[in-house]
């Protein structure tokens, strides 16, 4: 005997989730943003300081909804109401990976400029190390964070079989 399964995509499935335990999304949807605000917060702990905490202080976790002007990286765009992001400054790409020694010269990204700014040795950045703090978190998290969402949907299913 074997088993078989349907894969009918996220829409039919939580639509026939709600039909079986109609708090499903509310409970999955406030799991998603304490996992949100927990991992931020964890992030927020790791991340380098600098002269000032403004970074250190940038990382927030919030619904996607409520931030529109954001783009998703690494990901192709969520159909979920309820998805959760964390969010911070735009510089976490350039302190995650670090960034190449480059001229900072002006028209030092020309030929001619790269080769001025070379032979005067000035208007060089040496670049800078990778700080990475975000993906090693996340990292370290996600079994957790899967669990605590999954945990709320049980929460929410196991109150509707008992109605």
């Amino acid at each position: 005997m074997a088993i078989t399964a349907d894969l009918k995509g996220r829409e039919a499935l939580m639509r026939r989730l709600n039909q079986l335990a109609p708090n499903v999304e509310k409970y999955a949807a406030q799991a998603k943003l304490e996992v949100a605000e927990e991992a931020a917060e964890m992030m927020r702990e790791r991340a380098p300081t600098g002269a000032t905490l403004e970074y250190r202080e940038s990382f927030s976790g919030e619904l996607l909804a409520n931030n529109p002007n954001k783009k998703q990286i690494g990901l192709s765009q969520t159909k979920d109401p309820s998805a959760a992001g964390i969010f911070a400054e735009y510089i976490w790409r350039f302190l995650e990976f670090g960034t190449a020694p480059h001229s900072t010269a002006k028209g030092g990204g020309t030929v001619l400029g790269k080769k001025t700014a070379a032979a005067s040795g000035k208007g060089i950045h040496p670049g800078t190390a990778a700080q990475p703090h975000i993906f090693p978190t996340w990292r370290a998290y996600k079994k957790k964070a899967s669990s605590k969402i999954r945990a709320a949907v049980n929460k929410a299913v196991r109150e509707a079989m008992g109605k």
